[in-house]
């Protein structure tokens, strides 16, 4: 047995234990609906690990992913429906599946061949188990439960592999004006219901112009979201060092304070 296969299994071996007689009593009470936002939560945590370029950070983060995996893993596996070896044993044989160019005699052009066979092979493998009936959309099996900005941007990819998308940039563009345009009529109108849509339509085209131009829309706005808090953080502190209080001073101060910090190239 090697090293990795040792720990592996060292890894299942705590999870029965905390889970069986005598085990740890937060752990035996859990279920996988109880702990289910656990997984998210930790997905994120890898994420932030990757982007902060620590390796250690990543490293950890990642074993806090996996022990999601063997916790649900063992919990199914009291209940006699399938275990770690089943986890494995599936996603082994899908990867196979789904690599044909790779594990067959398929033959392929690149990368962009290899998505759309993909999800060829994905319809297939849902029609097979009946879950999809004939003429179903491409867009079945893009998670519910994804962050929205994500989710738009999976779900205009699935469109655009199907023909469905824009010819150029500029016309993407035109199309997120066209939105603004609308946005600026809503809000005049006084209709917040119309403004509600409005907001909404324009916010999915900013998703379409990252996805069209090669970038996704949620790390684009992660990144931003932590530029903005850096350059914030930094604007209190120079309040502070003036020993004002931020809320006491007006919108031109502290625009003048922020593009002090831009200017120091933060």
């Amino acid at each position: 047995m090697s090293e990795s296969e040792n720990q592996l299994e060292r890894l299942l071996e705590i999870m029965r234990r905390l889970r069986g007689p005598g085990g740890c009593p937060w752990d035996r009470k859990q279920s996988s609906d109880s702990i289910k936002m656990y997984a998210i939560e930790e997905a994120y945590e890898v994420v932030e690990a990757i982007e902060s370029g620590s390796i250690s950070a990543l490293e950890e983060e990642l074993g806090d992913l996996l022990l999601q995996v063997v916790f649900h893993a063992q919990m199914q596996s009291e209940a006699g429906r399938f275990d770690f070896e089943d986890v494995a044993r599936g996603i082994s044989e899908k990867l196979v599946r789904r690599h044909p160019h790779v594990f067959g005699h398929m033959v392929v052009s690149g990368s962009d061949e290899v998505l759309t066979n993909w999800d060829a092979i994905k319809r297939q493998e849902r029609a097979a188990k009946g879950e999809t009936a004939e003429g179903a959309s491409i867009l079945e099996g893009v998670p519910r439960a994804l962050p929205a900005l994500q989710r738009a941007h999976e779900v205009q990819k699935r469109a655009a592999r199907a023909g469905f998308d824009w010819a150029a940039a500029e016309d993407v563009l035109a199309k997120l004006e066209e939105e603004i345009a609308e946005v600026r009529e809503a809000m005049q109108s006084g209709d917040e219901l119309a403004l509600k849509e409005e907001l909404g339509d324009l916010l999915f085209s900013g998703v379409n112009v990252c996805r069209f131009l090669g970038f996704n829309a949620e790390d684009l706005l992660r990144a931003n979201v932590k530029k903005f808090e850096r350059r914030f953080r930094l604007v209190e502190q120079r309040v502070r060092a003036e020993g004002s209080v931020l809320s006491d001073l007006s919108i031109e101060v502290l625009e003048a304070h922020w593009q002090a910090v831009k200017r120091a190239g933060v």
